[in-house]
């Protein structure tokens, strides 16, 4: 029996990802929220990222049509700096850590993959940027633990690291039991970023 009908389509995004020295930062800064809430959802760390443009379920054949603008768009981009800084929560549900340094860039370059994304023929409604990289989510009776959680990061602030690459992930979400799991579908070194 053939997999094809598990794979006809994929839950797509486009993201920044924080170099592991800044994840790994943030994490420990996290350690204590780790131990005192076991009971949250948290998000791998090789997942962390920042989502630009949030494209949901689509038609894997709608997907390599995104490949050559993307690495287009990536190709004329300088690096942003950025930086993790502080926490917040999403109604008491979802912790995240906000981003500082270039928000000026980090906007102008989420617009542009947004009319990219549009351009080839993908409809895009997105919500209006709000940069922040999720960190957990809170099972049912567990938002005192993200406000909580939240007010632990609140004087955390990360060093400032350059964006090295554009990433088209894909991921499992809504698949079952499972954990979120997500993989890289393709990415794209910015002009200068080397590598």
């Amino acid at each position: 029996m053939s997999d094809q009908s598990f794979d006809a389509t994929v839950r797509v995004f486009i993201a920044l990802a924080p170099p592991d020295e800044a994840k790994d930062e943030l994490a420990a800064a996290l350690r204590p929220a780790y131990d005192a809430y076991p009971g949250l959802r948290w998000n791998r760390i090789e997942d962390w990222h920042i989502t630009l443009a949030f494209l949901g379920e689509l038609p894997v054949a709608a997907v390599p049509p995104l490949r050559d603008p993307l690495a287009a768009l990536a190709a004329t981009r300088r690096p942003l700096k950025l930086a993790l800084n502080g926490g917040g929560h999403f109604d008491e549900r979802v912790l995240w850590s906000g981003i500082d340094g270039d928000l000026d860039g980090l906007h102008l370059l989420a617009t542009d993959v947004r009319t990219l994304v549009k351009e080839c023929g993908i409809p895009f409604e997105g919500r209006p940027l709000r940069p922040h990289l999720t960190l957990a989510r809170a099972r049912r009776g567990d938002a005192t633990a993200i406000a909580d959680a939240a007010a632990g990061l609140a004087g955390f602030s990360g060093h400032r690291w350059p964006t090295a690459r554009l990433h088209l992930v894909g991921s499992n979400f809504g698949r079952g039991p499972a954990p979120i799991r997500y993989r890289d579908i393709a990415s794209w070194p910015f002009a200068g970023a080397g590598g």
